[in-house]
Parts: C-alpha cells; structure tokens; sequence
C-alpha cells in the first residue's frame, strides 16, 4: 500500500482520482482549500479508514504530514470565471502552492506529479497541439493568470527535476467534464446540461464555430494513473481528439435532455481560443493510454447527475 497526497482532492478531477486511488487500496490524503472544491463530493469517502481530508490552502505552509510516496498536484480554481474572480489565488496557487508541494516531494523523495493544462498553449496557431509546441500566450489578458500560474508551475516542476530534488512529471489536461463539475462555473458542458434540463437560453459566445475536444473525468483519471505507473519526466497531453463545435455541443446537450431552451449568442471572451485539441502521441507510446468514452455515453452520465441539482442553485 502507498499513501498519495492530492492537493485539490475536494475538487472535480481530484475527488475522482482519490476515489480511484482507494479503490486500489492505496492510503490517500486529500487537501484542498475548497475555495472550488467541495466537502460533497468526498462525504461517500470519510469513513474509509486510509482516507484523510485536510482543509488547507497549498499557498499557506502546508501542515505536519507524514511521509508520502506520491503527490498529485491538482489544487488550482480553473474555470473562466474564477480568472477573474480569483485572479490572485490562482497564481499564488500556481507559485506558492506548488513550492510548498515540490518542497514536501523533495523532504521524502516522493514522486511528484503536476496537473497542467492546455492553456498553457494559449490560442494555438499549432494544431493538434504536441508537447513541443511553445504556445501563443497574452500574459498580460484575463485569462493569463491562469495561463501564467500553470506554465510557471511546469517551470518550477522541471527545475526540480533538473536538480535531483524530486522526480517528477507533468500532465496538460485537456478540457474534461463528468459528474462534479460545478454548475455555475462558466464551463460548456456544466452550463449547456444545467440550463437545457430547466428550459433556459444556452449562451453561446462569438458563433459557436470555436471548436474543443472533451474528454470524460474516468479516462482522463485513467490516464493519470497510467502517469503514475510510469512516470516520464517530459509533459504529456491528456485529453480527447474528436472535436466538436460549440453550437454542436449546445444542440446535443439540447437533444439528450428533450429541451425546450433557445440558443442565444453574445460576444466572444477575451482570448477564447478558436481550437483546442491534443496531439496524443506521447500518450499512446509512454502510457498507452487514450481515450475510449464516447461523448455521448460521458453526457448521459453527466445529465444523470445534473438532473439532482434544482434550479436555484448557488
């Protein structure tokens, strides 16, 4: 049995990665801020007794914790809205907080992992975009810190693998939904599947045509743990490579749910990128791992869930 510790373990990608950890009797302890995160989504697991939540900012010192043999770095808000409303968190997630993790690796020599992300290539002019592409970033925009706080991360991760403090490796999630997702946290498919199954307009910005590619939480935490099996030291992409317009994910959600919404259109963010989707191929060769849920088979577990939640949720 190892013990892992998942910062952001409260959190959407993490309370599923912890779930799967304990499923495969590791000891897994989870902290997490939850500024994002949620109680909720790790109350099934509090009476397992190799699992320990701890409340705790990762930007803060961490807290005495015993020795562990891994560490998944997952803690950071992530969604559009939060780029602007938890602007600083964010990057003193991404700075701080991944010191102080990298610092605790490097104590017990325990593998590290950091949870990237696609924005790190910005608004690609690359595409599909490989782990060697450097990226078209506006590190002075909105979503830069964001941005800026995940390819700080990436910096701070290789630098203490060059040294020898820690082995390490770094994953760039692509965009990944499923059961857990915050409602209210500006991302496609939580907003498309919670405002179809009430009858609500789907916003779309600019005219839908930007495209993305979505991958379901339970291949990309597959995914993860191939990583952790494996560990490489270079970044490799995680994601889905069947693209989908945004207009196409409005009127599939709007479908499967029998809706009666409208789609309405607005004004494109600042720095929305027109495509994303990942070259695979580090994947496919190091881990052997790639995606195998059909969208459409993640969504009706996806609708399931949001069919739980009422309509005046906060």
């Amino acid at each position: 049995m190892s013990t892992f510790l998942v910062a952001g373990g409260a959190g959407f990608i993490g309370s599923h990665l912890v779930e799967t950890l304990l499923a495969s009797n590791h000891s897994v302890i989870a902290l997490d801020s939850l500024i994002t995160g949620s109680e909720d989504n790790i109350s099934h697991l509090q009476n397992n007794p190799h699992f320990h939540f701890i409340q705790h900012d990762i930007s803060k010192p961490l807290p005495a914790i015993d020795k562990v043999d891994g560490i998944f770095n997952l803690a950071s808000p992530a969604s559009p809205m939060d780029f602007e409303n938890l602007s600083v968190e964010i990057m003193k997630a991404g700075s701080f907080g991944t010191y102080h993790l990298l610092e605790l690796a490097k104590k017990y020599q325990a593998w590290f992992m950091m949870a990237s992300t696609s924005e790190v290539y910005g608004d690609p002019e690359v595409h599909p975009q490989h782990e060697d592409y450097l990226g078209n970033v506006n590190c002075t925009g909105i979503r830069s810190v964001y941005d800026e706080s995940k390819r700080f991360s990436e910096s701070l991760t290789s630098t203490y693998h060059r040294k020898g403090y820690a082995r390490t490796s770094i994953i760039r999630i692509f965009n990944t939904y499923g059961p857990r997702m915050r409602i209210n946290d500006g991302r496609v498919i939580p907003s498309f599947t919670f405002c179809a199954l009430h009858d609500q307009p789907l916003t779309i910005f600019g005219k839908g045509t930007q495209t993305r590619s979505f991958c379901f939480v339970d291949d990309l935490v597959r995914g993860i743990i191939s990583m952790e099996k494996n560990r490489p030291s270079i970044p490799i992409n995680l994601g889905n490579t069947i693209e989908k317009s945004v207009l196409e994910v409005a009127e599939t959600i709007r479908t499967m749910t029998s809706s009666q919404s409208e789609i309405v259109f607005h004004g494109l963010p600042e720095g929305d990128p027109k495509r994303r989707c990942p070259d695979l191929t580090r994947a496919k060769e190091i881990l052997q791992w790639e995606p195998k849920i059909s969208f459409e088979e993640g969504m009706k577990k996806t609708v399931e869930y949001y069919k739980n939640f009422p309509l005046h949720t906060s």
